[in-house]
């Protein structure tokens, strides 16, 4: 079964309600499959990875991850891991004189912080908070809790692979391989998604991380109103009422991205660059780095340090249409270490797919010129996910 998933980061991941969209005779470039292992003796998830064992079924079908390859005292790169050129960070590209901004929310209701979020999210799309109110157990025990997950046996896992899903799915392990059909390319990632819908379970959860992605949970969403409502104020839209929530917050999800180190990191790439589809995201990295987003010149790439007890916000497609290009969703991407894991929780905020997206009536009200069309939020989904990754030209589809 192969179905076309948002990892990131459904950006960097993970990038969210899951929606297969493979039409009839098409092969979908990015693909994800998912296939369930029954729990019996014949069918437990193999360990042992062999040079001319099928990497995906030893990957994805069994369940051992990116994290079971390393387990097996990787030495080579498997092809299917290694990167084209073109999708490589090199050395060079990286530019270390640009830095993104870091706000400070002590004063929330300062207008002056208010002024700097807008600002950030204009020139940058991408930022980085501190003193926003989460306690930073909050956040250490959430990364504690990916660790744990991620580094369970694979026949423990197996269980959240899923044979089919709906759109509302509560839980699922997932990872990205992009190419045509014989030539497809893992990304170093494993990943697991925590839909954070009222109708979804979390008793379907995996227990090592189900207490905390509520907790976290709990103390994000506030905070992401919030940062929304700041932005919306930025485009003369004074409040997110009942009308706006399910346009702005209508659907989310908590994934964890694990990124296990790798013997030859130039070669791989962690998550591919893309732009989120989200109307923003809420990021919480550890301290390994390997986050870069592009940098105002082009083709540098810009890193986003981490710093203890800092979330990064980033604007999604989503929001730039809504702001008809006031505020920037940007392309990034993540690199990986070779000593060290890294664990990454993106807090993917969306339009509820039956939305309709398009720039607010009230920056057009003095005669502003529209951007974009207005278009169904599940049919740009579609889009979206029909060409992975996802850069700047996924906002094509809105365009008049």
């Amino acid at each position: 079964h192969h179905f076309i998933v948002h990892t990131l980061s459904f950006l960097s991941p993970i990038h969210t309600p899951l929606k297969p969209i493979a039409k009839k005779n098409q092969t979908p470039n990015f693909f994800l499959s998912l296939v369930h292992t029954h729990q019996d003796s014949t069918q437990m998830p193999s360990s042992k990875f062999e040079p001319n064992d099928d990497i995906l079924d030893f990957v994805i079908k069994k369940a051992n991850g990116l994290k079971g390859l390393v387990d097996t005292s990787l030495e080579n790169i498997p092809n299917q891991c290694i990167q084209p050129k073109d999708q490589r960070l090199e050395k060079s590209q990286i530019d270390n004189q640009e830095s993104i901004p870091t706000i400070d929310l002590s004063n929330f209701d300062d207008l002056s912080v208010e002024k700097s979020i807008q600002e950030a999210a204009s020139k940058w799309g991408f930022f980085q908070i501190i003193n926003h109110g989460i306690p930073i157990e909050v956040l250490d025990d959430l990364k504690e809790a990916g660790h744990k997950f991620f580094e369970l046996p694979s026949e423990e896992k197996v269980k959240y692979n899923k044979e089919s899903y709906n759109a509302s799915e509560s839980v699922l392990m997932f990872w990205s391989a992009i190419g045509e059909k014989d030539e497809k390319v893992l990304e170093w990632r494993d990943g697991i998604r925590h839909g954070c819908n009222p109708q979804n379970d979390s008793n379907l959860w995996p227990p090592q991380t189900r207490n905390q992605v509520l907790e976290y949970q709990k103390w994000a969403i506030p905070l992401v109103k919030k940062l929304l409502e700041v932005l919306l104020k930025g485009l003369n839209v004074n409040e997110i009422d009942e009308s706006l929530e399910p346009l702005l917050m209508g659907d989310m999800a908590i994934n964890i991205n694990y990124y296990p180190p790798c013997p030859n990191p130039s070669i791989v790439i962690g998550f591919r660059r893309h732009c989120d589809i989200s109307s923003i995201t809420l990021l919480l990295q550890d301290d390994t780095g390997g986050l870069y987003i592009q940098g105002t010149k082009g083709d540098n790439w810009i890193h986003v340090n981490p710093i203890k007890g800092a979330l990064a916000v980033n604007i999604g497609n989503s929001l730039q249409i809504m702001s008809n290009d006031r505020y920037k969703s940007i392309e990034h991407c993540v690199a990986v270490d070779s000593s060290r894991a890294r664990i990454s929780v993106p807090l993917f905020v969306k339009p509820s797919p039956n939305s309709v997206i398009g720039p607010f009536p009230q920056i057009l009200k003095d005669g502003e010129k529209s951007v974009y069309k207005h278009v169904l939020f599940s049919d740009y989904w579609d889009h979206y996910f029909s060409k992975r990754p996802s850069g700047k030209a996924s906002l094509d589809f809105a365009k008049i």
